[in-house]
């Protein structure tokens, strides 16, 4: 009997202790196999992403504005006064007065020197004694005349002692003239003891001083008019055909430096000039206010062409893709490709007018930017920002 208990109780324990493992063995079959949820980034993958807005830097995009296009010419040249004159004695004397100096102003008529007229008017006496002994001659020849034409007429005298006369009278009449045109030269070099300005303008040069003797033809002052002047300007020969009569010319000088003036073409010198492969041009330069002188460096520039008011883009912003020219537009918040018809192109100002295919207003992307194509979202910079000249330069992309 007690020989057959501890089998047994072998044979219970064994029988709980294999359900048990089946029970375990079954749960690590069932925790491999079960579906495992999917992760947490491949949910997220799944949602929509979301667009790329580029940000525009202010030098990145250029507003179109509709103005006139010029292409202009540089040039360079010294101004010269168009009236100058040297005034100069007509008659020999000695200066009694000659008060004027260089710099004063003077105008047309007024008094610059005057010459003694002691030896004038003793001349001018002079020649009107003779001119009123002819006078008396031709008188005594006129009643002579009478008198054989009477006699002739009573057969007292023959014809020939009448004509003689008669020739009398003619020879005295000649005297007369010429008697009177001494006194009027005489007149004449007595007025032109006192020397006059013969234009309104300024004293360049006074070359004689009072009491200094001056002979005919003597220079005495050097007047210049200033209220004209002409630069002349040398333009290589190659340029010389987009020059043209009644272009505009701006130029600046040295001491106002502040100050712009203005002028025209008013001819071209047909030959070129010695030693060099270049003509003067003469360009007409109102002087109103007397600011300009004569002798003065100035530096400016010829409008060759000018356009009417047409949209403009900066040379930077044109793109040629398909031999065809185009800029990229911002519309909408896209880049748009857009084709272009150009005409006049300052390359001096990098800018080119669009006579087809924009509008004043636009922005057009004038940095070549990587990234930003014809489709691409962006984001205008602030109003106000905008550069006609610009860098490239871009910001990050934003979410």
């Amino acid at each position: 009997m007690t020989s057959e208990l501890p089998s047994i109780s072998r044979r219970r324990w064994r029988k709980p202790a294999i359900a048990l493992v089946a029970l375990a063995v079954a749960g690590g079959a069932y925790t491999v196999l079960r579906p495992q949820p999917a992760p947490a980034a491949a949910t997220a993958s799944a949602a929509p992403a979301k667009p790329v807005v580029y940000e525009l830097a202010a030098t990145d995009v250029a507003a179109v504005a509709a103005r006139p296009l010029a292409v202009q010419l540089p040039l360079s040249g010294s101004l010269a006064p168009v009236s100058q004159a040297t005034v100069k004695s007509k008659v020999s004397g000695v200066v009694e007065e000659s008060a004027l100096r260089e710099g004063m102003a003077v105008t047309a008529g007024q008094v610059l020197a005057r010459i003694d007229q002691a030896d004038l008017r003793a001349r001018m006496t002079q020649q009107q004694a003779l001119l009123d002994e002819a006078q008396a001659r031709l008188a005594m020849a006129q009643k002579n005349e009478a008198n054989s034409r009477a006699l002739l007429a009573q057969k007292y005298i023959s014809q020939t002692a009448y004509d003689t006369n008669a020739n009398a009278v003619d020879l005295a009449r000649a005297a007369v003239k010429a008697a009177s045109a001494q006194v009027e030269l005489a007149r004449i070099a007595l007025a032109d003891s006192t020397i006059r300005a013969p234009m309104s303008g300024i004293v360049s040069k006074r070359h004689v001083q009072a009491g200094e003797k001056v002979a005919p033809d003597m220079p005495v002052y050097t007047i210049v008019s200033l209220a004209e002047l002409t630069l002349e300007a040398q333009v290589p020969t190659s340029d010389i055909p987009r020059i043209k009569p009644g272009q505009e010319v701006s130029f600046r000088v040295d001491g106002f430096a502040g100050r712009a003036f203005a002028g025209k073409v008013a001819r071209i010198n047909p030959t070129t000039e010695a030693g060099s492969r270049a003509m003067l041009v003469y360009i007409s330069v109102p002087n109103d206010d007397g600011a300009l002188r004569g002798g003065m460096f100035a530096k400016g520039s010829i409008v060759t062409e000018r356009t009417a008011a047409l949209p403009q883009v900066p040379v930077t912003a044109l793109r040629e893709e398909s031999g065809r020219q185009l800029v990229y537009k911002v519309a909408g918040g896209k880049v748009v490709a857009q084709p272009v018809t150009l005409g006049l192109r300052n390359e001096d100002e990098g800018l080119a007018a669009v006579t087809e295919g924009l509008a004043q207003g636009e922005h057009v992307i004038v940095s070549k930017l990587d990234g930003v194509k014809p489709g691409a979202s962006v984001r205008l910079p602030a109003p106000g920002a905008l550069a006609q000249d610009a860098k490239p330069a871009i910001k990050q992309p934003q979410g």
